[in-house]
């Protein structure tokens, strides 16, 4: 099975709702969050059974890393290539 990768550029305010996005889109197999300068803050792998009681702890943690930097990278690895947007 083929992967695609995605990536966007985000500011540290739209980080959780970025996250939130990719996670209820469901083609998304992991979401990668990376600093300004590549570095790797936290891999969050997504299983298809993930459920809302899962989601919070993800989430908590993500805003924590959201006030450590002004902007991040979000790099998203999916089972299906995403259509493209018009």
């Amino acid at each position: 099975m083929e992967n695609y990768k995605e990536e966007f550029k985000v500011k540290g305010e739209e980080l959780i709702g970025k996250i939130k996005e990719l996670i209820h889109e469901g083609n998304v197999r992991r979401i990668i969050i990376k600093d300004e300068a590549g570095k790797t803050f936290i891999e969050i792998p997504i299983t298809i059974g993930i459920i809302g009681a899962l989601v919070a702890p993800i989430l908590a943690a993500v805003g924590a890393i959201a006030v450590m930097a002004a902007k991040f990278t979000v790099e998203v690895v999916r089972s299906e290539e995403p259509e493209k947007k018009k």
